[in-house]
C-alpha cells in the first residue's frame, strides 16, 4: 500500500542531509504542488470548459481523472520504492509531475487536458507517501512529530491557495498556467532532494507485484469513472457502451475482490476490515470525504455558473475554509490525544453538517460574506476531522498492518473522492432540469401576468421567453443545489453513528502517530 513505504529498508540507517532546512523544503514543495493541484483546477473549470468547447460536465473530468489515476497508482508506492529506492522515486515522480503540467498546459481539447492529467494523476501517486517517508527518516525520533506538523500544515496551506492562486491566474493571464507554475517548482523540488538525499543508503530488493490484482483495479475501478462520467451524456443504460463498462466494472471489481482476499501477498490487504475500528473508521473516512470532497467541487461551480462570480471572486469566497484549520493544526497534533477521538470527529461532523444546511437555505441573492461565513465555519470540521479518524483507524492494527492500512485507507478516500466528484455533478445538473421543467410549466402566455410582461418588452416575445429563461435556470439549479446541500449535510449526521461503532483504546503506549492527510 501507499504507506508502506515507509517500512522499506531505507529508513534503517541514521542519514542526515547536508542541509535539513533545505532538504524539508524540497519535500513539502513536492506535497505542496501535488495536493494544490487537486483544488487549484475548480475555480478554473468553467474558463477551461468554454475554451475547450466542452460542457459542464465534461469539464470536471480534469478533476476525476486526476483522482482516479492517482488512487489506482497508490498501492505501487510500496512496490516502486523497494524495487528503485525512495529517493529515486520520488526525484522521478516529481520530475515526470513536472512534466506531465507542462503537457497539461499545452493541451489544445479536453480529451487531451483529460489524457494528461490522468499521466500526471498516476505519476502524482508516489509523491505524499514517499514524502512522508523521507520526511520522518531525515529527522531525529524525538523530532518526528514536528516533520509530521510541517506536513501536515502544508497540505492544509495548499488547498486554501488553490482556489485563489487558480482564480487569480485565470483572470489576470490565462488557465494554462495553473500547470505551467508546477514546472520550475518540480524541478526546484526534485534537484534539492537529489542533492541533499542522494547519497542515502536504501536497501532494494525485486519485490514481487500482485499483477492480478493491479489489472483488476484499473479495469474495475477505470471503468466504473468513465461510467459514471459518461452515463448522463449518453442517457444511461440505454447506451451499449454504459452496459458494456458496467459489465465490465461488475466482473472485474468480483475477480479482485475474490483475489486479493486469496492471494497470499495482495496489492491491497482487505482482510484489514477484519479490525473493527479500521473498518468503522475507514467507513466515517471514505464517506466524509466523499462529501467534503463534493463541496470543494461544487461551490465554486454554483458561484460561476449560478452567481455569476469571476473565478477569482469564488477563489476568495471558498478561502476561508483553510483558516481555522491553520491555527489548529499544531494544537489537534498536541492535545487531540487527551480527548475520546470519536467525540472530537462526531463534532467535526455535525459542524460540517450544518454548514452544508446553512448554504441549503441560500438564495442567489445570497451575498458574498454568507457564502464565506459558511465556508469558515467549515473549516472548523476539517480542523477536527482527519487527524482523529486517521487514529482511530489505525489505532487496532499491528506492526505492518499500520502501513498497508494507512495506505489502504488513503487508496479508499481517493476512490472515493473520485465517484463522489462525478454524482454530485450529474445530480446537481440532473436537479436543474428537472426543476427547469416544473417551473416552466407554471408559466402560460394567456395569463395576464405574463402578458402584461411582454407589453413591457415593447411585445418582443423572444426578449421576454430568453429574460424568462434565464430566471428559470438560475432558479432550477438553485433550488438544486439547495437540495443537494441538504442532503450532504444528512450524510454528515448519518456518519457521527458510523464514529460511535469504534471502541477505545485508540492510543496506545508507543503507538504510531497516525498518517498523513
Amino acid at each position: 500500500m501507499a504507506s508502506s513505504a515507509t517500512t522499506t529498508a531505507g529508513n534503517f540507517g541514521e542519514f542526515r542531509p547536508s542541509s535539513l532546512p533545505l532538504a524539508t523544503i524540497g519535500l513539502s514543495l513536492a506535497t505542496f504542488m501535488q495536493v494544490l493541484d487537486i483544488t487549484i483546477a475548480n475555480v478554473s473549470l468553467p474558463t477551461i470548459a468554454g475554451n475547450l468547447g466542452a460542457s459542464l460536465t465534461q469539464s470536471t473530468w480534469v478533476i476525476t481523472s486526476f483522482a482516479v489515476s492517482n488512487a489506482i497508482a497508490l498501492p505501487l508506492t510500496g512496490f516502486l520504492s523497494r524495487r528503485f529506492g525512495e529517493v529515486k522515486l520520488f526525484v522521478w515522480a516529481t520530475a515526470l509531475f513536472s512534466l506531465c503540467s507542462l503537457l497539461c498546459g499545452l493541451a489544445t481539447s479536453m480529451d487531451m487536458l483529460v489524457l494528461f492529467r490522468i499521466l500526471q494523476g498516476a505519476v502524482a501517486g508516489p509523491m505524499y507517501p514517499i514524502t512522508q517517508s523521507l520526511l520522518v527518516s531525515i529527522y531525529p525520533r524525538e523530532k518526528r512529530g514536528m516533520a509530521l506538523a510541517i506536513l501536515g500544515m502544508v497540505t492544509v496551506v495548499a488547498p486554501i491557495a488553490g482556489p485563489v492562486l487558480g482564480g487569480w491566474i485565470t483572470e489576470t493571464y490565462s488557465w494554462e498556467w495553473i500547470f505551467f507554475i508546477n514546472v520550475p517548482i518540480g524541478i526546484f523540488a526534485s534537484s534539492v532532494v537529489a542533492a541533499q538525499l542522494g547519497k542515502r543508503v536504501e536497501q532494494l530488493r525485486k519485490a514481487r507485484v500482485d499483477w492480478v490484482g493491479l489489472v483488476t483495479l484499473v479495469l474495475g475501478v477505470g471503468s466504473l469513472q468513465v461510467l459514471l462520467d459518461k452515463g448522463n451524456e449518453l442517457d444511461w443504460f440505454h447506451s451499449t457502451f454504459i452496459v458494456s463498462l458496467a459489465i465490465i466494472s461488475a466482473i472485474s471489481l468480483v475477480v479482485f475482490l475474490v483475489w486479493e482476499l486469496t492471494d497470499e501477498e495482495p496489492i491491497v490487504d482487505l482482510r484489514l476490515f477484519r479490525h473493527r475500528n479500521f473498518a468503522a473508521g475507514t467507513l466515517a473516512l471514505v464517506l466524509a470525504y466523499a462529501a467534503f470532497f463534493s463541496i470543494g467541487l461544487l461551490v465554486p461551480l454554483w458561484l460561476q455558473n449560478t452567481l455569476g462570480y469571476t473565478s477569482i471572486w469564488a477563489g476568495l469566497a471558498t478561502a476561508p475554509i483553510g483558516v481555522i484549520p491553520v491555527l489548529l493544526t499544531f494544537w489537534v497534533g498536541k492535545y487531540a490525544t487527551r480527548f475520546d477521538l470519536r467525540w472530537l470527529t462526531a463534532f467535526a461532523f455535525i459542524v460540517m453538517g450544518v454548514t452544508c444546511f446553512m448554504r441549503g437555505r441560500f438564495n442567489v441573492d445570497v451575498d458574498f460574506y454568507h457564502v464565506a461565513l459558511a465556508q469558515l465555519i467549515q473549516g472548523l470540521g476539517v480542523a477536527l476531522f482527519f487527524m482523529p479518524i486517521l487514529t482511530i483507524l489505525l489505532s487496532d492494527l499491528e506492526g505492518p498492518e499500520v502501513a498497508e492500512g494507512s495506505g489502504l485507507a488513503t487508496f479508499l478516500r481517493a476512490v472515493g473522492g473520485s465517484f463522489s466528484a462525478s454524482i454530485t455533478t450529474y445530480i446537481w445538473t440532473r436537479g436543474g432540469v428537472v426543476n427547469h421543467a416544473n417551473l416552466g410549466e407554471h408559466i402560460s402566455l394567456y395569463e395576464s401576468r405574463v402578458r402584461n410582461a411582454v407589453a413591457a418588452t415593447g411585445g418582443h416575445l423572444q426578449t421576454y421567453a430568453a429574460e424568462m429563461n434565464r430566471m428559470i435556470t438560475q432558479q432550477a439549479m438553485q433550488i438544486s443545489f439547495n437540495h443537494l446541500f441538504d442532503a450532504l449535510g444528512f450524510i454528515f449526521l448519518g456518519l457521527v453513528a458510523v464514529v460511535w461503532l469504534a471502541k477505545p483504546p485508540f492510543i496506545k503506549r508507543g503507538g504510531p502517530a497516525a498518517g498523513g492527510h
